[in-house]
């Protein structure tokens, strides 16, 4: 392929080019020719997406899930390393290397590894949460590349605080000197669609529908930073980037819940895709009610998960008074883990588990998960006392009875940040050639 994706024609013969200048040829003037190179083109997205979750480590692998030729794989292949998203590696042995076999059924040369180009283009990623931002660049494979935590009073005004973690972003971006696909940003609110609104930062002081895509955009336009600027729910980030590169891979129907800074968001993924309802709004798990005479909620009510299983429902129950210096999740993870021993914590955090399983249970019963993984502090308390947790989902839910619904700690750091690089992600996965060429 050339740089605009086309075939090169060489007298009567059409081929496609590899990064190593080899070339395939056929007879160019028949459909099936022409049927294999349109494959070859559209297989790249595919072929990269395959790559960047780690579902195809070797060309063998490749060609099988793409179901097309070792031909194509191998251009498909050199194309993408080509735009310098991948690297091929030919050499024989190594870990990761497989065996192809021949229509004999014996073992023949090992197929070509297939990795991540590490030095290849980033996402821009931000994430905003009630004690501040962080910014990253975040590389195919969900790598994070660099990041830039900013420790700052979130003001009431949206666009100062998405200018900073922009400018944050931007500054990485001139310190790498990384190309820059994209950026994407998460926020602790339900974020509208098409409009692309926060509805309720209920743990900020933004004003209930401030337009956060819009502004980011600006703001991302400003910094002189080239492709899209797209906004999504930090929770229902997290459980994409989990879904592709973390605990939550091969789920076909995957639950995340999760404590944040401040409050409890929850997330589903249905074969692939993140459900968000008609317009984004689905999954506010944090305003289930767990306890009827319990705490009053931001949203009006008593006894939600978003002030019964957050960080500072769980500070308050062990009788500790939460202090400025750092962030109340990382107050009460530093609690859980040093001091659980002590009757007092050990108390709030059975308190906790049995809400939050009370929650589970009644999203186990609506929802039917394959899986279900939990984020933020909640990881905690399941590592803390996995058999309570999972005792009480059982005995709450009818599914869990019978089912046994798999539960388990999410696995990847700032997943949420991984996340929102995903969306800028998305449209090179979807084209890489269109968009980078």
């Amino acid at each position: 392929m050339n740089g605009n994706g086309a075939p090169r024609r060489v007298g009567d013969v059409t081929t496609v080019s590899t990064a190593s200048g080899s070339a395939s040829t056929s007879a160019s003037p028949s459909t099936s020719t022409r049927t294999k190179l349109e494959r070859g083109r559209g297989a790249l997205g595919p072929a990269l997406e395959l790559v960047h979750t780690g579902r195809a480590p070797t060309r063998a692998v490749l060609t099988a899930e793409l179901g097309v030729t070792r031909a194509t794989a191998g251009a498909v292949a050199a194309e993408l390393e080509a735009l310098g998203l991948i690297r091929v590696d030919s050499r024989p042995g190594g870990a990761g290397a497989t065996q192809s076999r021949g229509a004999g059924g014996t073992q023949g040369r090992p197929s070509h590894r297939l990795s991540i180009d590490e030095n290849g283009p980033v996402a821009l990623a931000a994430q905003v949460h009630p004690d501040g931002f962080r910014a990253a660049l975040v590389g195919l494979g969900g790598r994070i590349v660099a990041t830039a935590p900013g420790k700052i009073t979130v003001s009431a005004d949206p666009a100062q605080v998405l200018g900073a973690v922009v400018d944050a972003g931007a500054a990485l971006l001139e310190e790498t000197g990384r190309r820059c696909v994209g950026a994407g940003l998460a926020v602790p609110s339900a974020v509208a669609e098409p409009e692309g609104t926060a509805l309720n930062p209920l743990h900020l002081a933004w004003p209930p529908g401030s337009p956060v895509r819009a502004i980011f955009a600006q703001c991302v336009k400003a910094a002189g930073i080239g492709g899209p600027a797209l906004t999504g729910n930090d929770v229902n980030l997290a459980a994409l980037a989990e879904h592709r590169h973390g605990a939550g891979r091969s789920a076909q129907h995957l639950l995340c819940v999760a404590t944040g800074h401040r409050g409890v968001g929850g997330a589903l993924v249905l074969d692939g895709r993140l459900h968000s309802g008609s317009s984004g709004l689905a999954l506010e798990v944090g305003h289930l009610t767990v306890n009827p005479e319990g705490r009053p909620c931001h949203c009006g009510s008593r006894g939600c998960l978003d002030v019964e299983a957050d960080p500072l429902a769980f500070l308050t129950a062990a009788g500790r008074t939460p202090g400025p210096e750092v962030s109340l999740l990382q107050q009460a993870r530093d609690l859980l883990s040093a001091e659980y021993g002590e009757p007092a914590v050990r108390a709030a955090a059975e308190e906790l588990i049995d809400r939050l399983g009370l929650g589970l249970a009644g999203l186990v019963n609506i929802l039917n998960p394959d899986r279900i993984i939990l984020g933020g502090l909640h990881r905690e308390l399941l590592h803390a006392d996995p058999e309570r947790l999972r005792a009480v989902v059982a005995d709450r839910s009818l599914w869990g009875r019978s089912g046994g619904v798999p539960i388990l700690p999410c696995t990847l750091d700032h997943n949420s940040l991984v996340g929102a690089a995903e969306l800028a992600w998305q449209p090179v996965l979807d084209d890489p050639l269109g968009t980078l060429a």
